[in-house]
């Protein structure tokens, strides 16, 4: 069976990278070495892997990563703290 995992990136300039792979480390390499000159990483190295989250389905991943990349800063930083709990709180908020 497959694995794919969302990741966030934490980048030099503090922003967070969200993104979906099925091989964590080869894409994280490509990242951090700057395969594409285009993409948002690129000059926002050097990067720190901050949090994974795994998954068997690929369609699950897919809409958990559109689904972080639309949310706050509050948000991504509860998960990466393993906060899941304040997601609803922080949603309510609306922080």
């Amino acid at each position: 069976m497959k694995q794919y995992f969302v990741y966030i990136l934490l980048c030099s300039d503090n922003s967070y990278y969200t993104g979906i792979t099925n091989d964590l480390e080869k894409r994280f390499y490509e990242h951090e070495s700057g395969v594409d000159p285009k993409a948002y990483t690129f000059k926002r190295r050097p990067l720190k892997m901050i949090f994974q989250e795994m998954f068997n389905d690929v369609n699950q991943a897919i809409a958990f990563e559109k689904q972080v990349k639309g949310w706050r800063r509050a948000k991504k930083e509860a998960i990466i703290n393993g906060n899941w709990h304040l997601l609803p709180e922080l949603s309510r908020n609306n922080m």
